[in-house]
């Protein structure tokens, strides 16, 4: 079902307005561009709402220069000075919770439930690291001859880049700042031009928190400008993305010249393998949840969904009632249950991926074309091809498309059968089959009986062509250390 609810009261002004800005953030000042500004439109309404200044490569390498001059005094404090300044920020981010929600479904479109939601989840990363700043352990090595003493450190890696998409516009960065200031690293931050301002308001709360200038600075503008400042800076000595493989690998080859360290968290064609003794209802609301989050517009999402012959027509059924029964439109419409996709393309890839799969022998369940704009109406797919293209490449929408098989070995071969490994979803209540599935699946997460898996405790990354690296639990910490070995003789 369709709606396309006017704009309500929901989108108005924030209760805060100092957070919606118009500026970058370089070395602790809120500055401008002589460039003409970059519009920000609402994905719903199609009305630009904000801008962004196009900053010069001068105005990036004084980020750089701020962070670099910021770092040894910020390494310097004690692991709890960090964490209580990233408590401060925890906590006005936790305050303004519901202006950040409605800056995020503002210029992003997904539904104000899940962008609040996002907040909590973002923040969360922030709260998580305030405390592990002060967990961070050396080790003492037994020595091999009397005398000596074998000590290992971790020391702050330095100054860091961050680049991060426009899925989820609070949350990437927060999983990437948290970490590295917790560590003791400065960093430099870039926001994506479609969904800048939910980081510049952020970067506002982290101010009045005390983070230091220089510490975080958020340069805004064309990414490809930007992009050559951070990859061939000498002084940056990290650099983390999230996005898609062929930029990651763009980004990796001009890091190298440089040595740079990475975290790379890059494209997913994430497989849900449902077996005949899943019980239904948890195969269902898996699928929902891994399918249709954020519009399907997650690397994590669900983009193949393979069940066991036995059960299929049963989660074919159940599933579709499920997905002919949700709405997309407005974001702020509580009617709703998700927004508009991102942009022209999104929906252009989504009708592409459909059609495709229609055409080579697919059934329509339920859902079907795009009616405009950027709506896209949530879709289900059955007897889909192994090769369609829905299979093939990340749909990143709400098109979700089932595939049958017989055995666990072509479940699993079917679903390593990409050179992607990200994350994977398994239903079923045997713990034989849980646990060979998730040794045998190449992805560096799998989700057992659930859709919904990350969280700051936990390590998310990905292996084969999906990444390098992990954020999130005490591995994302260390992502931003480095390592220094004291050999002391003559004790």
């Amino acid at each position: 079902m369709i709606s396309k609810a006017g704009v309500n009261d929901m989108r108005g002004s924030l209760t805060e307005s100092d957070l919606l800005i118009s500026k970058a953030y370089v070395a602790g000042q809120w500055t401008g561009s002589d460039a003409a500004p970059i519009a920000v439109d609402d994905p719903f309404t199609l009305e630009e709402f904000g801008e962004i200044p196009d900053l010069s490569q001068a105005q990036v390498q004084q980020a750089v220069d701020a962070a670099a001059d910021a770092f040894p005094a910020w390494a310097r404090k004690l692991p709890k000075e960090r964490g209580d300044i990233l408590r401060r920020w925890f906590d006005l981010i936790i305050a303004n919770k519901e202006d950040l929600a409605r800056l995020i479904t503002r210029e992003n479109g997904k539904h104000l439930r899940e962008a609040r939601a996002e907040v909590d989840y973002g923040a969360g990363f922030i709260d998580f690291y305030a405390d592990e700043a002060t967990r961070s352990y050396g080790e003492i090595i037994p020595a091999p001859v009397p005398g000596r003493r074998l000590m290992v450190e971790t020391e702050p890696v330095g100054v860091c880049a961050a680049i991060t998409p426009w899925n989820f516009p609070l949350a990437m960065v927060a999983r990437k700042a948290a970490p590295a200031l917790a560590a003791g690293c400065t960093m430099v931050a870039k926001p994506p031009e479609l969904t800048p301002l939910t980081m510049l308001a952020l970067a506002k709360l982290g101010e009045e928190a005390g983070i230091p200038a220089g510490v975080l600075s958020i340069v805004t503008g064309h990414a490809a400008p930007i992009g050559e400042v951070l990859t061939k800076s000498q002084v940056v000595r990290k650099l983390t993305f999230t996005g898609s493989t062929h930029v990651g690998a763009m980004l990796a080859e001009a890091c190298a010249p440089t040595i740079k360290r990475l975290s790379l968290e890059l494209g997913g064609n994430a497989p849900l393998l449902i077996f005949d003794d899943a019980d239904l209802d948890t195969a269902v609301e898996t699928a929902m949840v891994a399918k249709f989050r954020n519009c399907g517009q997650s690397c994590v999402a669900a983009n193949r969904i393979y069940v066991q012959n036995g059960i299929r027509d049963r989660f074919v059924k159940a599933f579709g009632t499920k997905v002919s029964e949700m709405k997309a439109g407005d974001g702020f419409d509580d009617a709703m249950d998700i927004g508009p996709l991102i942009d022209e393309r999104a929906i252009a890839k989504v009708d592409e991926h459909r059609e495709d799969a229609l055409s080579n022998g697919a059934t329509l369940i339920a859902g079907g074309p795009s009616p405009g704009g950027r709506i896209s109406v949530p879709t289900l797919l059955s007897d889909v091809p192994a090769n369609a293209k829905l299979t093939q490449e990340e749909t990143f929408g709400p098109l979700a498309g089932v595939v049958g098989f017989d055995t666990m070995e072509d479940a699993v071969r079917m679903a390593n059968d990409t050179p992607f490994g990200l994350a994977s979803y398994v239903c079923s209540s045997d713990p034989a089959t849980i646990a060979r599935v998730g040794r045998d699946i190449e992805s560096g997460m799998v989700g057992v009986n659930t859709g919904l898996i990350s969280t700051p405790l936990a390590p998310f990354g990905g292996v084969k062509m999906s990444g390098l690296g992990r954020e999130g639990s005490h591995h994302g910490l260390a992502e931003y250390q480095n390592l220094k070995y004291i050999c002391h003789a003559g004790l």
